[in-house]
């Protein structure tokens, strides 16, 4: 047994590499150091071919990477008004992070069964599943009312301010904002909760979770590899989000440019995130064809009033014999396209979401949690969803009960971490 708690305690080792030591040797001494008291292996057999996407390179993943199927959101609150704080937590979340995608233990050392579990232990036996980790920054890191803890008003991106108050809206503010976030996207809803349970973990002495939000079902596909999938109004959609292969597209509305300020973020890009509940009552009351219309697409076939197929272009001029607008002049995807709003676009990665029964109502609690990645907020989402939440007919279906924006840096490279250069 001394060989496999060896084995056990050098870094960079996986849990595929753990479940089969465990399954050749038995359960015993060597899953109890990484996992504490008498825990259980799965057989070997059950972990499934490893898939990983690489954490470090020029820009975060998480952003153009092909959606995967879950997400699991926090948002965290910094607790400390230490500069050197809250440069180790970064440095510790990197780290982790990174070996946690590589399919490893996040915290690769033997522990003895009187102390904690280094590694909480969900994600063991586990293939990676793709997962990615996303690392934000909110408007309040950088100094808000006058006070400056970190001394990083200098730096703050003139992009990264408070969203602005959209009409309709509802927003709860415990789950609203947030000085730091985390987005960890994978195949396998429990390798996504693993990555952020690891990381509050370690983020405990530093800052505390603020709220978190689960997702299943992608709203969106972000390559062409991927088929549009549908929401939970059986819509499909995103069939015009941008698509990691079209370069141009990405530089131009995703990724901060050189030119741009400050230049910190060059690489990098902004994440918006809103929990829009789809009003089921209403919306399951409505007609086909109002539905239809209210959208602007068809609900079989996704594509657009008066075409066919899912990827026919929209004629936004095309009326009917009775001279109405195809495409009501309050559908959602007239208002909500770059033609209406300047050409501009953004790109999307939401996730449905479904929670408990409302008390009372009966109603259930479900929906989009919508998230976008944009290199400008203010020329993109904000004058896009201030003309959709003045007139867009999805509006008598939809409430929006909470926001945030963070600012997400270039990816770290190996020996770094992510928001180094604040720190310089």
């Amino acid at each position: 047994m001394r060989e496999g708690k060896d084995q056990k305690s050098r870094p960079g080792f996986t849990r595929r590499q753990l479940i089969d030591g465990v399954a050749l040797v038995g359960v015993g001494a060597g899953l109890d150091h990484v996992l504490g008291g008498s825990a259980r292996a799965p057989a070997a057999h059950s972990v499934p071919p490893a898939s990983t996407e690489n954490f470090y390179g020029l820009r975060q993943a998480g952003i153009a990477t092909p959606a995967q199927d879950y997400l699991h959101f926090a948002a965290f609150d910094v607790t400390s008004d230490a500069a050197d704080d809250l440069r180790g937590l970064l440095e510790q979340w990197t780290a982790a992070a990174a070996r946690l995608t590589a399919g490893e233990l996040y915290e690769p050392v033997a522990q003895m069964e009187d102390e904690p579990p280094v590694d909480t232990g969900e994600a063991v036996g586990l293939s990676p599943s793709r997962l990615t980790v996303t690392i934000g920054m909110g408007p309040n890191l950088f100094g808000s009312g006058g006070a400056d803890r970190f001394g990083f008003a200098r730096l703050r991106p003139p992009e990264l301010v408070p969203l602005p108050p959209f009409q309709g809206e509802d927003l709860d503010p415990s789950s609203s904002g947030g000085d730091l976030c985390v987005q960890a996207c994978a195949d396998d809803p429990q390798v996504a909760f693993h990555a952020v349970h690891a990381l509050s973990r370690i983020a405990s002495t530093a800052a505390t979770l603020r709220y978190t939000q689960q997702g299943f079902g992608r709203t969106s596909s972000t390559s062409r590899s991927q088929g549009t999938p549908r929401n939970l109004m059986g819509f499909k959609d995103g069939t015009d989000n941008i698509r990691a292969e079209e370069t141009g597209a990405m530089n131009d509305f995703v990724w901060v440019q050189p030119g741009d300020q400050p230049g910190w973020m060059a690489g990098g890009t902004y994440l918006i995130a809103r929990r829009i509940r789809i009003l089921f009552d209403v919306w399951d009351a409505a007609t086909l064809e109002d539905q239809q219309r209210v959208i602007g697409r068809e609900k079989l076939t996704g594509g657009p009033l008066g075409g066919e197929g899912e990827y026919d272009p929209v004629d936004l001029q095309a009326t009917a014999a009775n001279g109405e607008l195809v495409i009501p002049a309050d559908a959602h995807i007239r208002l909500g396209g770059p033609r209406a709003n300047q050409g501009q676009r953004i790109l999307r990665r939401g996730y449905s979401y479904s929670e408990a029964v409302e008390p009372g109502s009966g109603q259930i609690d479900a929906g989009v949690f919508f998230v976008a990645f944009q290199r400008s907020p203010s020329r993109q989402f904000i004058p896009i969803q201030q003309r959709l939440a003045a007139s867009d007919a999805l509006n008598k279906h939809t409430l929006h009960t909470s926001s945030a924006i963070f600012a997400c840096p270039p990816a770290a490279q190996p020996g770094g971490f992510v928001g180094q250069e604040l720190f310089a």
